[in-house]
């Protein structure tokens, strides 16, 4: 797993690549909590690059979904592969998060 962050505009960009299972989700959630520590409140989470999620990965998202809604804070997903998007409707995340096809249409919904 690869993760690469960038900040435009107030909005915490944060790229998966590769897996988010329970041997990488360890590292994402050092990632993600070094931008909450650092008060980034909007985190758009693009996973164009991720191949597999486990049930360790959502884990990891719903965290960082809810540490940053308590501080009024908003999170969007973007890019999902099918797969990607198929285990989000069958785990009922999609419910749960805003998903968008592009950063754009989800860095629009931060802004906003």
């Amino acid at each position: 797993m690869e993760i690469t962050k960038s900040d435009q505009g107030g909005v915490a960009t944060v790229a998966i690549n590769g897996r988010l299972d329970a041997v990488s989700a360890v590292d994402a959630e050092k990632e993600f909590s070094s931008l909450l520590e650092e008060g980034k409140d909007k985190m758009l989470i693009d996973l164009a690059g991720l191949d597999y999620i486990s049930s360790a990965g959502l884990r990891v998202l719903l965290v960082v979904a809810k540490r940053i809604q308590q501080t009024g804070g908003k999170v969007a997903l973007s890019n999902l592969a099918d797969n990607v998007k198929e285990v989000f409707e069958i785990s009922g995340f999609s419910s749960i998060f805003k998903i968008y096809d592009s950063n754009d249409e989800a860095a629009e919904f931060l802004q906003g």
